[in-house]
């Protein structure tokens, strides 16, 4: 082959091994069945592997993209192998013969239809929608062949262009004597199992014939070799800068330059320190201030791997500077759109041409007023519907500022999160110079903009529904989902949200039927919410103003939450009042000042005979989950989040929640227990849970989360069911694992805690009694890749477990749960361990997921069982199966 370019070669390198022999059936038989080569033409050679040598410095990840051919993926699918399947069943003359067939019949469809317009339609469509299915066959192959790839020939025209390009991003990252060669070696590694058997065909001698001598060099290798060699570094000179006024800012703002000395040179770098100034300048009031202007000269002929870097920053002309604007007038359209609208329902928009009898006169729609003057915004509208003091908060562009680009921006981002408007614009209008004004000198004079804002209100109501199924202890289950939006519903732009909720779900008993034996039955949910967004602090002084930038919202949200299942109902009520405001479009903190919930439920006698065992003979805490009890509490939560709604970002994601409650029922517990039953807890509780997320390639992540929590009780409650005063935390508020986002191999609320085994009466493992904790400590790996279309896959394993803080003992001193209590020098050994994958369709807008977990090591089972993969699918490590929507994490 010829070399590419003088940088590179060719050679060819014979087989590690020569060519194995064996009987010619037996050879025939593997090489059909496992060798690529079938689908290879004569001189056509199988790219197997990229290799990249002596990157130190540069990016390597970067230059292995620049590299225009990869081989066939072979993880986590092996790609060509499913595409070698697909071939088989791959008949392009049987697929041109069918789609001859279909346009046959279809044309004469269409003419025994004659004028039938109706029919017509639909027979096109229909053959419209045959002929594309077989089109996209005879173009991509078959299903199978799609979910697969083509084999990668080698193409040695696209390595040349890849040395090319290699190159040139090197020079760009300041690697000016950088070099690249690049080699491609032709080379055959047998598979394993011909490997396997190559020593058996040993036994057979056998003479390779031609085609034998030919196959082992039909896989090729390609290696760039790289030299970077020493990088050029900056040397920054002053920058020439004729316009004084511009030179002033650019040297104000000096301190947030990209550029360092004695940094490496980047073109990207330099790219992004011209958007630097260019937003700079525009803050400062240049509106008429472009890109263009700014030029970084680089000299590298001063010293030997320097690069002189001076910045220039034009003039528009010779003799003209740049002018600086000053907004002269706000003007607000709240209704922009609504004229149009109103022409459009009245039939009229425009005098038609013609005779005088079909000229229709415009309907009169009243005039635009101007007369609403708020903070010096005008606000115009048909009818102004919203509160013009409010909005004027969140518009930070006023008369007499300087232009600024940021403020813009803002503006606009402070509107949107209103959730009022369809859209929001901010336009700005030159005003014309006055005849005395210099508009041509070095310095001139400011120039003046009006500020047009233009917003289209969304609808007042808008509704969503959701109806599905959940199938949970194999009992599929009808679900109803209501959601209805009221937006401004009195006039301060405020958001009401009303949602119901309806369905039937399946769940094992929590109490044994007869011998122990659990049930699977259906459950019945109820619940009902209703929540108040205000666009600001609701405050007895005013701070809104200078809190605006933070985007600041009062929350009031009420939940009512009803289940009745046949041992229980239960009744859950909270009231929450919430402070909202952002840091940035990423960070959101949230402060809860009041937050009050009341738990009440009726059981039944079977039930608590289950529950005053476990709480005499483990001292579980599950019988406090059906008490009547009120929870008020106060909490802060801090969430940061730079990823999108479908996760297909490289982000962190970081959420911090801290909770205090019954810090006040000293003042009113006693007497609130003795009139009404119900109990007051004091607690304290903390969590953080933080998300990794990395972008492999445009569809394929690697992602990970840590998760972790505790809570304890400030203080003893006396308990009458035990006569005795423990720490008492809440039910509602412990820390459970398992589930479809937590050890996905678990059943949700039933891992834990610690090491201990929980059995029922006759001494057989308890499955289904939720296991509460007080510390949580877990975590999750996956990987996610695409398998074909919306279709995406993953391979995923979840660790960690729950434990008490303050486990009963009995009166000899001994734990009730052995091994449930945290202790630091065995806690590593009861994490438990669970690996499965999933499948997920991904629909942009919903995604659903299936997860299938199993367990590889569950602390909770018996000491000789603890390595539960040697138990796989029986009645202690059962696939277990997780439904859902959105990603786990």
């Amino acid at each position: 082959m010829k070399p590419l370019l003088s940088d590179y070669s060719s050679k060819l390198r014979p087989a590690r091994w020569r060519s194995w022999r064996m009987g010619p059936l037996l050879s025939l038989l593997l090489l059909a069945a496992c060798s690529p080569f079938g689908l290879l033409r004569p001189n056509q050679r199988l790219l197997s592997r990229v290799e990249l040598n002596g990157v130190e410095q540069a990016d390597k990840e970067r230059l292995t993209a620049l590299a225009q051919q990869q081989p066939n993926t072979r993880f986590p699918l092996p790609k060509l192998a499913i595409y070698q399947l697909g071939n088989r069943f791959y008949d392009s003359v049987r697929l041109k013969s069918k789609l001859r067939k279909i346009e046959i019949a279809s044309d004469a469809q269409i003419k025994a239809a004659g004028v039938d317009s109706a029919k017509i339609g639909k027979l096109l469509v229909r053959r419209e929608r045959k002929v594309e299915r077989k089109e996209l066959a005879l173009d991509k192959g078959n299903a199978i062949m799609r979910l697969g790839e083509a084999p990668i020939v080698y193409d040695s025209a696209r390595t040349r262009s890849s040395v090319e390009q290699m190159t040139t991003y090197l020079h760009s990252q300041g690697f000016f004597r950088a070099r690249v060669t690049a080699t491609d070696t032709a080379r055959y590694r047998h598979s394993l199992v011909v490997r396997a058997l190559h020593a058996v065909g040993s036994i057979f001698p056998d003479k390779p014939d031609s085609l034998d001598a030919i196959k082992p060099y039909r896989r090729v290798t390609v290696t760039y070799n790289i030299t970077e060699n020493k990088p050029f570094l900056y040397h920054l000179q002053p920058p020439s800068i004729p316009d004084s006024g511009v030179a002033a800012v650019v040297r104000q703002g000096q301190g947030a330059s990209l550029l360092r000395e004695n940094e490496r040179y980047n073109e990207e770098q330099i790219g992004q320190e011209r958007t630097r100034l260019e937003t700079l300048l525009k803050n400062a009031g240049y509106y008429d201030f472009r890109a263009q202007y700014i030029t970084l000269e680089a000299d590298t002929s001063y010293e030997k791997f320097t690069v002189r870097l001076r910045t220039l920053i034009a003039n528009p002309s010779p003799t003209q500077g740049h002018r600086v604007y000053m907004v002269r007038s706000v003007r607000f359209v709240t209704d922009a759109g609504v004229g149009r609208t109103l022409r459009a329902a009245a039939g009229d928009t425009l005098r038609r041409a013609g005779a005088p009898s079909l000229q229709r006169t415009r309907p009169g729609l009243g005039v635009r007023t101007d007369t609403i003057v708020t903070d010096s915004i005008h606000f115009a509208a048909y009818k102004q519907k919203y509160s013009t003091s409010l909005l004027a908060r969140k518009v930070l562009v006023r008369p007499g500022q300087r232009y600024s680009l940021d403020r813009t921006m803002q503006t606009q981002r402070l509107l949107a999160d209103l959730d009022m408007f369809r859209f929001n614009t901010v336009n700005y209008r030159k005003l014309p110079a006055s005849p005395t004004a210099d508009s041509a000198g070095l310095n001139p004079t400011p120039g003046e903009l009006t500020a047009v804002i233009s917003a289209s209100p969304s609808p007042k109501f808008s509704e969503s529904s959701e109806i599905g199924a959940t199938y949970v202890a194999y009992l599929p289950g009808p679900f109803l989902n209501l959601r209805l939006k009221t937006r401004n519903p009195f006039g301060g732009a405020e958001v009401l949200e009303l949602g119901v909720r309806a369905g039937f779900e399946g769940q094992l008993t929590r109490i044994a039927a007869t011998n122990d034996q659990t049930n699977a039955v259906y459950t019945t949910q109820l619940g009902a919410t209703a929540a108040l967004v205000l666009p600001q602090f609701l405050i007895p002084f005013k701070t809104n103003h200078f809190l605006t930038r933070y985007n600041p919202k009062t929350r009031f949200s009420l939940s009512e939450t009803y289940v009745n299942r046949p041992e229980y109902t239960r009744s859950n009520f909270e009231f929450a009042y919430d402070y909202i405001w952002q840091r940035s479009v990423f960070h959101q903190y949230v402060f809860s000042p009041v937050v009050i919930t009341l738990v009440n439920s009726s059981v039944s006698a079977p039930f608590q005979r289950r529950l005053d065992t476990l709480r005499i003979k483990e001292g579980s805490s599950l019988y406090r989950s059906f008490n009547k009890q009120i929870e008020p509490s106060f909490s802060f939560t801090s969430l940061y989040n730079s990823n999108d709604f479908n996760e297909t970002r490289d982000a962190h994601y970081v959420r911090i929640f801290a909770e205090i409650g019954g810090l006040t029922r000293g003042l009113y517990q006693n007497e609130l227990f003795k009139q009404t039953g119900i109990s007051v807890y004091d607690f304290a509780r903390a969590s953080v849970d933080y998300r990794r997320y990395y972008r492999l390639s445009p569809q394929t992540y690697f992602v990970w989360r840590l998760n972790g929590g505790s809570v304890h009780a400030l203080s003893r409650t006396f308990d009458p069911l035990t006569n005795a005063d423990p720490f008492i935390v809440p039910y509602d508020k412990s820390f459970f694992a398992g589930g479809s986002t937590s050890l996905r191999a678990w059943q949700p609320r039933r891992l834990g805690p610690g090491g201990y085994t929980p059995r029922l009466s006759n001494g057989q493992r308890d499955y289904i009694t939720e296991q509460p904790g007080e510390l949580l400590l877990e975590g999750s790996v996956e990987y996610r890749f695409p398998i074909y279309s919306f279709v995406k896959g993953a391979f995923f394993t979840d660790f960690g477990n729950v434990w008490g803080l303050q486990e009963r003992k009995n009166e000899q001193g001994e734990f009730l749960r052995p091994g449930a209590q945290f202790q630091l020098n065995r806690f590593y050994r009861q994490i438990a361990v669970g690996s499965g994958l999933g499948i997920r369709f991904d629909f942009t807008f919903l995604i659903l997921r299936l997860d299938m977990a199993t367990k590889v090591y569950d602390p909770t089972a018996p000491f000789t069982q603890r390595w539960a993969l040697r138990r796989f699918d029986t009645s202690a490590n059962p696939i277990s199966f997780n439904l859902g929507i959105g990603y786990p994490f």
